[in-house]
């Protein structure tokens, strides 16, 4: 059975266990999905309310989004698995003979890039979930604000550690071109991201006062 699939109890034995999978980057996209999760609570909770009579094409934009949002990431628990097998297949090739080191150099560099594959999509869902939040709190009745915060929190958490498990791949990489251009994309993401998450957060707090 996949891993998206499992109950939340046996998601946590695993990880907690010497399995290679699920790791960090697993818990990444399941953090992120939930936090896209909450933009759709607290958007269908807030659709059609007084205060917000006429917005709700954008709730819904949002609601739309964020499902999608949600079930990308859960897919990427498992996709990241699955890229995680290439790699540690790579690291145990023999190294005995000049052309076995050679042949495993670039069977691992092509695995350390499958890898680093699904953290990227991770940051990038991420991201965007962040800006349906960002949109979200001036659309959001009181009662539920705080799960907007909450949102942004989990989300802020689950940026960090996808860009994390991106860089825990892209550090072995010697494809300097892809190196660079990924480290500035996500860079950015991250940057903005957070930027983000913080200015929802305060903006939560001063309306629960």
């Amino acid at each position: 059975m996949e891993l998206s699939q499992v109950t939340c109890e046996i998601f946590a034995e695993k990880l907690a266990s010497k399995e290679p999978v699920p790791g960090g980057g697993g818990v990444a996209a399941l953090v992120g999905s939930l936090g896209a999760a909450l933009a759709t609570m607290v958007a269908n909770y807030s659709i059609g309310k007084k205060a917000f009579l006429g917005m709700e094409n954008n709730h819904q934009k949002i609601i739309d989004k964020s499902i999608d949002l949600r079930i990308k990431l859960l897919s990427l628990i498992d996709e990241d698995a699955k890229n995680f097998i290439p790699l540690s297949k790579a690291y145990g090739l023999p190294t005995s003979t000049d052309e076995e080191k050679a042949e495993k150099e670039k069977i691992l560099q092509a695995a350390l890039k499958v890898a680093a594959d699904g953290p990227i999509k991770m940051v990038e869902y991420i991201y965007e979930a962040i800006k349906l939040q960002e949109e979200l709190v001036d659309m959001s009745t009181k009662i539920i604000i705080s799960d907007v915060g909450c949102g942004v929190q989990m989300l802020k958490a689950a940026l960090y550690s996808a860009k994390l498990n991106v860089i825990v791949n892209t550090n072995f990489i010697k494809d300097d071109i892809y190196v660079a251009e990924v480290n500035a994309k996500i860079n950015k993401m991250v940057a903005d991201g957070t930027s983000i998450c913080d200015a929802v957060f305060d903006k939560v707090v001063k309306v629960l006062g």
